[in-house]
């Protein structure tokens, strides 16, 4: 089921990327684990496309899809060193941008983020604010905190990250 809704997500985007209408973004981020699940994983890493349409002059909309994995921290027990547990996701997501100012933008990611790993991991509602600072016209600098909610509880951090208008 992961790798079909992964194949409809990839199609839509190939059809996304040949409209001329929309602007195709693709960026990193690194971020901290906060909250339930600080105290189980070290750091995030992130990736993020998509494709917003102009709806006015200053406010985008469209679809985004991403990878966060979260990195399991090692733990010790007893002298005896156990390796942490990775968790990842596939957010899809619908992102909306609104440009305050030539420099500033605010923005949010909201969707369904699929559990990739660890097993069991079934996923959540996924959410994503940010506040982007613009350094050229097609480079933008990100602040985030996003979160999946899962059953018992959440996964959320805190980042930084760059975007590139392609």
């Amino acid at each position: 089921m992961k790798k079909f809704l992964l194949t409809i997500a990839m199609v839509a985007f190939g059809f996304a990327a040949n409209a001329q209408d929309g602007e195709f973004n693709a960026g990193v981020n690194l971020g901290l684990p906060i909250g339930d699940v600080s105290d189980a994983y070290s750091f995030t890493l992130g990736a993020e496309v998509n494709y917003l349409f102009s709806v006015s002059d200053d406010f985008k909309v469209g679809p985004s899809v991403g990878y966060v994995q979260f990195f399991g921290k090692d733990f010790d027990v007893l002298g005896v060193s156990i390796p942490g547990v990775d968790a990842s996701f596939m957010p899809l997501a619908a992102a909306g941008r609104f440009a305050v100012s030539d420099e500033f933008t605010l923005g949010a990611d909201l969707g369904y983020a699929i559990g990739l790993s660890p097993d069991g991991n079934d996923g959540g509602f996924y959410y994503r604010p940010m506040v982007g600072y613009n350094i050229s016209d097609n480079v933008m600098l990100q602040a985030t905190y996003s979160g999946v909610s899962v059953e018992g509880g959440s996964f959320s951090n805190i980042g930084l990250g760059v975007m590139f208008g392609l």
